[in-house]
């Protein structure tokens, strides 16, 4: 590891980067507004312009240009997608969808499928790194990945797009927005069909395609009655329509569906006190996410799974004075859990009330110092506090930024994997983290050219995981993450933007005395790399490619549980685009340009070279 971090400061050294600018504002670490030279945590932002270059369709496509993100697919897209950030379990990865938490309560270990998220009308992701679980609690061990709709502008407009390719693809998406008097908001909507690939790798005998639909939604609302008090009301809906191969034994073509649709609710009232020194947000969320397996098409559901989260939240920020930010929340959420199928029928229910105090303090001019702690009271597993703090020091006016920072996680079992009838294990132990990293981000010059170096080193005591042997879930008495992250962008002229992300992450079971101890966690590649470059020539025709690079990983063979190899890959992505008009352009783009067969999950296939192109319209 510390070879790895010296040749790539050695790199970064002699290579001019971009990150993002001092001054650039983001949400995730804390849930209110911060620029980045206050912030002592690794984020990543991935805004609307970046979206749009690379024409990506699932989410995931973005996140995996992320230092220390990892993920998996089982087969075409629609199904099972999971995030690792920073080795953590994909379990351990936190979703927001505009502000709402989405992980699933009747998914194994609360986890959020990425499979049926895709970019619609998305216009911002941020990627925090590293636990966070003051701010926002259980499953922010490996951090957050928080999801936004735009916000609308002063005047009323909208975008429109429609593309076509491979596999007989059909992804048109389509919203407006805006703002008159006291109220603003929008709508969007979004459709995607293909025929898609086998979900079963050819090299495992997959020839059938496993085709899938998506629908998708979201609208805003605000009402600001007074410059002080304003009411916020936000909804998001996915509606999944996938076939997919067989998981039970041997991965094959199959006949089954299944059909799935997300609810996202949010409704808050914000209202500021004391001359705008207080300010409050108060709010009820709602998710829901429903599940139905199919053996055959057309039949009645075979099994299915309910998840569903009602939370009330409150938070207060409280600024006496300019350099000084205090934080105090309360949340209250109530998980539930609903199974049927197999002869078997189940609901289970946990309440989690949580308190939460945040300091941020600018001791120094260039010091920002956060530090805070937090209570969770549990309805099976009692109570547990943790504690977390990071610091960011600029000594140049934001042109130089050392970040340091400390975080402890909490996380109990799921419900799913605490009464499942056929895995379930009531004695499960809460998983406990401690992490560290420590970083660094250099402008050199004019934000033409900034490097970004983070290491980390996290420790989990009791991390929950399923027993190839027992074939029920249990706990790992330790595992271990340590690696190193960087980012770099390269922007010499204004026509002319350089990306590239390294990281090395060195995931690992770490329990005393047993037969895993050193073995690497599943489906965790130590390295990744990728570089994407875009160009806009003077005539217009904007032209970019994205590489994408994957060490070797291990995963288990599903038929004798024995530890296998996913061999590296790389997958070269082209694009381009063109202006007809000042609101008219055409684009297209052609995926795994080189054909490369690899995989992300051993005997699940992956898509192969496959073409796309499209028109969009501003209104």
């Amino acid at each position: 590891m510390i070879r790895t971090g010296i040749s790539l400061l050695a790199l970064l050294a002699a290579t001019p980067a971009l990150a993002e600018e001092a001054d650039e504002i983001v949400v995730t670490a804390l849930g209110i507004q911060q620029p980045t030279d206050e912030v002592g945590q690794a984020v990543t932002v991935i805004d609307e312009t970046t979206i749009a270059t690379r024409q990506n369709v699932s989410v995931v496509d973005l996140l995996i240009t992320t230092p220390g993100v990892r993920f998996n697919r089982t087969g075409s897209l629609g199904n099972v997608t999971s995030v690792s950030l920073r080795g953590a379990e994909t379990t351990q990865t936190l979703v927001l969808i505009d502000g709402v938490k989405v992980n699933d309560p009747s998914g194994i270990g609360d986890q959020y499928d990425f499979g049926n998220l895709l970019v619609g009308n998305i216009r911002r992701i941020e990627v925090l790194r590293g636990s966070n679980s003051i701010a926002y609690g259980s499953q922010a061990i490996g951090g957050v990945v928080n999801i936004m709709t735009g916000i609308p502008g002063e005047s009323f407009g909208g975008k429109a797009s429609v593309d076509y390719g491979y596999a007989d693809t059909l992804n048109a998406k389509a919203d407006v927005s805006g703002t008159s008097g006291i109220v603003s908001g929008g709508v969007g909507v979004a459709y995607f069909r293909t025929d898609g690939i086998s979900a079963v790798s050819p090299d495992f005998g997959g020839t059938e395609k496993d085709g899938y639909e998506n629908i998708t939604g979201n609208a805003r609302l605000k009402i600001a009655f007074t410059d002080n008090v304003s009411l916020d009301l936000r909804g998001y809906y996915i509606h999944g329509d996938l076939d997919y191969d067989s998981f039970f034994g041997t991965p094959t073509d199959s006949p089954d569906a299944a059909k799935s649709d997300q609810y996202v609710g949010y409704a808050g009232l914000n209202f500021a006190l004391f001359d705008g020194k207080l300010t409050n947000r108060a709010a009820v969320t709602w998710y829901q996410q429903d599940r139905d397996y199919y053996f055959l098409r057309g039949n009645d559901p075979d099994f299915g799974y309910s998840g569903t989260n009602l939370r009330f939240e409150y938070e207060g920020v409280y600024q006496p004075v300019d350099d000084v930010k205090l934080l105090l929340g309360y949340e209250h959420e109530r998980p539930d859990y609903e199974f049927f199928g197999f002869g078997s029928q189940e609901s289970h229910r946990a309440n989690i009330d949580s308190v939460y105090g945040l300091a941020v303090v600018k001791p120094l001019d260039g010091l920002s110092v956060t530090a805070g702690v937090r209570h969770d009271d549990h309805s099976q597993f009692g109570g547990a506090t943790t504690f977390g703090a990071n610091a960011n020091y600029t000594p140049n006016g934001g042109a130089t930024n050392f970040r340091l920072s400390y975080g402890e996680g909490f996380k109990a079992p799921s419900l799913y994997q605490l009464y499942d009838t056929f895995s379930g294990n009531p004695n499960l132990k809460p998983e406990r983290s401690k992490s560290y990293d420590v970083g660094f981000d250099q402008n050199l010059g004019s934000d033409r050219a900034v490097l970004s170096v983070t290491g980390f080193w996290r420790d989990t005591r009791d991390q929950l995981n399923y027993d190839n042997t027992t074939f029920t879930y249990g706990n790992l008495e330790r595992t271990r993450a340590k690696g190193v992250e960087s980012t770099l962008t390269l922007r010499p002229v204004d026509a002319l933007t350089f990306t590239a992300a390294y990281s090395y992450v060195d995931a690992r079971d770490r329990s005393p005395g047993s037969t895993a101890y050193g073995q690497r966690l599943l489906r965790r590649a130590a390295n990744a790399v990728s570089a994407s470059a875009d160009y806009v020539w003077s005539f217009g025709l904007s032209t970019g490619a994205t590489v994408t690079m994957v060490s070797d990983s291990v995963d288990l063979d599903p038929v004798t549980r024995n530890r296998v190899q996913i061999d590296g890959y790389a997958v070269t992505d082209i694009r381009a685009s063109f202006p007809i008009t000042e609101k008219i352009e055409v684009y297209g783009r052609i995926d795994n340009l080189f054909d490369q067969e690899y995989a992300t999950a051993y005997a699940y296939g992956t898509y192969g070279r496959s073409a796309y192109g499209g028109v969009r319209v501003r209104f």
